[in-house]
Parts: structure tokens; C-alpha cells; sequence
């Protein structure tokens, strides 16, 4: 009777149970991997980008690209925590989220953030903190296309006005969702998707930002590059990177911390996330090459200069597709990139005449159309991608490629048009508040003593 007893109860205990909600805990692999993703990206930023900048100005200019850089990475941190981490990943409407996490409120070492698999989750202050670096180096971006002529207290205005009005939207759109666990039936489906961003309904895919951080910053520094004017001297004096070692190193740096970039992006560490690894090192190759092949074709010598700008056309270029698209189809981006971006660099500005001193829009803007356009080609399993995931069916959905190209252009049309709106009027309000541009004295002097009293080097 006694055994009776005990088997009964077994059997309700197990009931219990599996009717009780299983909590998702974080998996400490993945936890650990995010933090180091989270790391490598702040590497891209400082020194990363700084350098690679910096190498590129004239010698009176270094330090204001450093300052630059470095001071916008510490201004987007504290917006970001203040009120961009909710407006982006809050549930608003499908232009922008709410304000219910402002000042990180309800963000606590317990709560979690979803990943891409049903029942996997990662702790919220990581997330936090990595999507933090996307939205640091984007405006510290756009500040390469006007370089050498504008004041610090303009470049600082202007970020915070684009952050919140461009950056904050089109991350908002394209990246928020309710989360995997949410889709368990058609219905529900149905009715987690109607929260979702705009450009995530519609379809668009971007696995690490090449409409949110690329193209948003490359059309914000096409728009700023027009707007502010050339540089004085442009065309008619020297105007050549003042060290192109500078630049290798910033651009290795970018390399290196641009694993975390994309890699990161898949929030777990898995064999999906060995694919984006494999896929942003040939894709970074491929465009390397490829620029390298077109200048020595079109102007007899090959660059470390252009080496570097192909290898940064690479990984823009790989960002929206690297989860998505197989070996081959990364390196084919990197190629296309690689070649198409030299033709804009090289040729198309001087064309059209624009200074944009450090090529934000020809690489950046350029590279990121390449990326979201062949994102919508090359994710066809039949072209070795992995294709769209069906979280309803728990498979991967059939592939229609000619609907998945039409939501790419939808959504890099969309952040075109929106960062140049956006752009455009921040630039002029800036210019009509405070000024946008430093005085002739002080950009032939230089901006390092004029803005900051100091230099890089001692003479």
C-alpha cells in the first residue's frame, strides 16, 4: 500500500512538473562569449577607429579625430542608458519603442534578453551593454565625411540630435521583436509580428547592422559632407593621410574587433555563430583583394591605403548578410564591394565633387547597400545561404527570393530616406544654433591647438 502511496505521488509530483513554467537560464558560455564580443567591439571604436581615422587626416588634425571618437563613444554611453536602450528594445509602435526602461529601470542582474532559439536567453545588462557599442560607433562613423573643419561642440550637438532621431528609429524598425518564444502558433505568431518593428515586418533582414549603423551613417555623412562645404584647399593642395601606418593599425584593430561586431550579433555561441566567424574573415579577404587588383589595374600601384579602405568595404559589406549567407556567397559580396567601392571612392566623388574626407559614404554607404541588397540573394539555400527561420514550424521557411530582395530595397530605401531627412535637418539646426564650422584661421592652423590647446606631436 505504502508503495502505492509513493508512486501516486511521483507521478503528480512529475505532473506538476512539467506543467510548471520552465525558467530559461542563461547559459554561461554564451554569457561569457558576449562579454568578450562586447569588448571587441569597444576595441573597433578606441583605438580602432580612432586610429584609422586619425592615420588619415593631416598632422594638425589627429588629435580632434581621436577627440572626436573618444568623446562621442562616452556621450552615446550615458544617452544610451538614459533613454536609448528602451526607445530601440521597448514595445511603442513600429516607428519607435516606449519609455518604460529608461534609466536601465527593471534591468537587473536577474532578467534576461532573448536570443534567436526558443528557451535560450543571455542577461539583459550584456545586451545592454553590447548594443551600446553599435550605437557608439555609428554616429562616431559619419564624423569621418567631414573631418578637418567642423567645431567640437558641433560634432557633439549633431550626435545627439542624429542619435535620437535616426540612429534610435531605424534600429527601433529593423531589430525589435517579442523574441522566439513567442511565436508558438500561427495566431501568436500573428500577433507578436504586429508589435514588431516596421522593417522587421516587412521582411528585411540585417543581422548586425548594415541598414541601422552603415548605411544610416554613411548617408548622414554624404548629407553633412554637401552641407558643410569642402575642406579649404580641396583640389587645389595636398590633402594626404599624414600616416598611413596609423591607418593599418586601425583598420587591423577594426578587423580583429569585428568579429565581435558580427559575431556577437547571433547572441549565442553556436555553430551558427562559427558560420558568421568564417564569414566575415573571406568576405574581409575578398574585398581586400579586390581593391588592391583594381588599383594596381587602374593606377599602377597598389596601396596600403586602399588595402585597408577594401578591407573595411569587406566587412560592412558582410555585416546585414553574415548570418545568413554561406562561404561563397561572403566572399562574393567581399569581392562586389571591394570593387564598387574603389569605382566610388575613386572616381564617382571627384566626379560629382564632394569632399567626403575620409570616405565615409563611398565605403560605409556604399558598402551597406551592396550588403542589404546581396543579403536578399545570397541567404537562398540554394546559393548555400541558410535561408529565413520559421519559428512557428520550427524549420526553415521556403525561400522566395525575389520577395526577400523586394524587403531588402524596402528597408535600405527607407533608411536612406530617413537618415537624409534626419541628417539634413540636424545640420542645419546645428549650424543655425552654434555654428557648424570653424573659421578660416583656425582650420589652416589646425583643429588640435584652435579646439583643444594641444597636439600629437611634439615638434
Amino acid at each position: 500500500m505504502k508503495s502505492i502511496v509513493s508512486f501516486i505521488f511521483l507521478l503528480s509530483f512529475s505532473a506538476y512538473l512539467s506543467a510548471a513554467e520552465v525558467v530559461p537560464v542563461p547559459n554561461k558560455g554564451d554569457t561569457a562569449w558576449m562579454m568578450v564580443s562586447t569588448f571587441l567591439v569597444i576595441l573597433m571604436i578606441i583605438p580602432g577607429l580612432a586610429l584609422f581615422y586619425g592615420g588619415m587626416v593631416r598632422t594638425k588634425n589627429m588629435l580632434s579625430i581621436l577627440m572626436q571618437v573618444f568623446v562621442i563613444f562616452s556621450l552615446i554611453g550615458m544617452l544610451w542608458a538614459i533613454y536609448g536602450y528602451s526607445v530601440v528594445f521597448t514595445e511603442g509602435n513600429a516607428i519607435i519603442g516606449g519609455f518604460d526602461k529608461v534609466f536601465l529601470k527593471g534591468v537587473t542582474p536577474e532578467s534576461v534578453a532573448a536570443t534567436f532559439s526558443k528557451g535560450v536567453v543571455i542577461p539583459e545588462y550584456v545586451y545592454v551593454v553590447f548594443q551600446l557599442t553599435f550605437a557608439a560607433i555609428t554616429p562616431a562613423l559619419i564624423i569621418g565625411s567631414f573631418a578637418e573643419r567642423v567645431k567640437f561642440s558641433a560634432v557633439l550637438f549633431f550626435t545627439v540630435l542624429w542619435f535620437t532621431f535616426s540612429y534610435l528609429p531605424i534600429a527601433h524598425m529593423v531589430w525589435y521583436w517579442a523574441g522566439p518564444d513567442a511565436y508558438t502558433d500561427a495566431a501568436a505568431a500573428e500577433a507578436a509580428g504586429a508589435t514588431a518593428g516596421f522593417l522587421f515586418q516587412k521582411g528585411a533582414l540585417d543581422f548586425a547592422g548594415g541598414t541601422v549603423v552603415h548605411i544610416n551613417a554613411g548617408i548622414a555623412g554624404l548629407v553633412g559632407c554637401i552641407v558643410i562645404g569642402k575642406r579649404i584647399g580641396f583640389g587645389k593642395e595636398s590633402l594626404k593621410p599624414h600616416s598611413v601606418t596609423m591607418t593599418m593599425i586601425g583598420a587591423s584593430l577594426l578587423w580583429v574587433g569585428w568579429f565581435g561586431f558580427n559575431v556577437g550579433s547571433n547572441l549565442e555561441a553556436n555553430g551558427l555563430a562559427a558560420l558568421v566567424f568564417a564569414n566575415t574573415f573571406l568576405a574581409t579577404c575578398a574585398a581586400t583583394m579586390a581593391w588592391v587588383m583594381a588599383e594596381w589595374i587602374v593606377r599602377d600601384k597598389p596601396s596600403m591605403l586602399g588595402a585597408a579602405s577594401g578591407a573595411v568595404a569587406g566587412l560592412v559589406a558582410v555585416t546585414p548578410a553574415c548570418g545568413f549567407v554561406g562561404p561563397v556567397g561572403a566572399m562574393t559580396l567581399g569581392l562586389i564591394s571591394g570593387g564598387v567601392c574603389f569605382y566610388f571612392v575613386t572616381s564617382v566623388k571627384h566626379k560629382f565633387s564632394y569632399d567626403d574626407s575620409l570616405d565615409v559614404f563611398g565605403v560605409h554607404g556604399v558598402g551597406g547597400i551592396i550588403g542589404a541588397l546581396g543579403t536578399g540573394i545570397f541567404a537562398s539555400p540554394a546559393l548555400g545561404g541558410t535561408g529565413v527561420y520559421d519559428y512557428v514550424a520550427n524549420a526553415v521557411a521556403d525561400y522566395d527570393m525575389i520577395g526577400q530582395i523586394t524587403s531588402q530595397a524596402i528597408g535600405v530605401g527607407l533608411t536612406i530616406v530617413w537618415s537624409g531627412l534626419v541628417s539634413f535637418g540636424s545640420y542645419k539646426l546645428v549650424d543655425a544654433v552654434i555654428g557648424l564650422r570653424v573659421s578660416e584661421e583656425c582650420e589652416r592652423e589646425g583643429l588640435d591647438i584652435r579646439e583643444h590647446g594641444e597636439t600629437a606631436y611634439h615638434q
